[in-house]
């Protein structure tokens, strides 16, 4: 059987490439080009003609896509890796340095550690005042 210009290798290239690519992401970014490779290099071992192998490696993709991406979904856990920043939230601190939006300033001592601080609403608040750890932005706590 000959091939005119070898598209068999052109789409054997292509599912090399995209199998590589997706072996070196860590989730799942371009399978389903693999898969519609796949058929396209079938279509082409078949002898149909290069346009309608398009055809079915657009085909071949998005079904695989529309099929694969809300059943892949559901099964990947997305984990939250604790820090030990994270530990400090909704726990209670004091107040070290006086929390002052307008300059900036602000520090809180929690679990033993000093953290520079900012209030939920932007507001003062005066040193030794207790607080409540509410969440972490950047490397400041937001406390209220």
């Amino acid at each position: 059987m000959s091939f005119p210009i070898a598209y068999p290798i052109i789409w054997l290239i292509i599912l090399v490439v995209t199998l590589v690519v997706e072996a070196l992401t860590a989730g799942l970014v371009i399978i389903w080009f693999s898969v519609g490779a796949l058929a396209a290099l079938v279509a082409s071992y078949f002898g149909i003609g290069f346009i309608y192998q398009i055809i079915i490696f657009i085909i071949a993709s998005s079904l695989a896509l529309l099929i694969t991406r809300p059943l892949v979904k559901n099964k990947i856990i997305k984990t939250h890796v604790k820090t030990n920043a994270d530990l400090v939230l909704g726990q209670k601190g004091v107040v070290v340095e006086a929390i002052n939006p307008i300059e900036g300033k602000g520090q809180v001592k929690v679990g033993g550690k000093v953290w520079s601080a900012k209030s939920v609403d932007s507001s003062n608040i005066e040193k030794d005042e207790f607080v409540t750890i509410e969440k972490i932005e950047g490397v400041h706590l937001i406390v209220k």
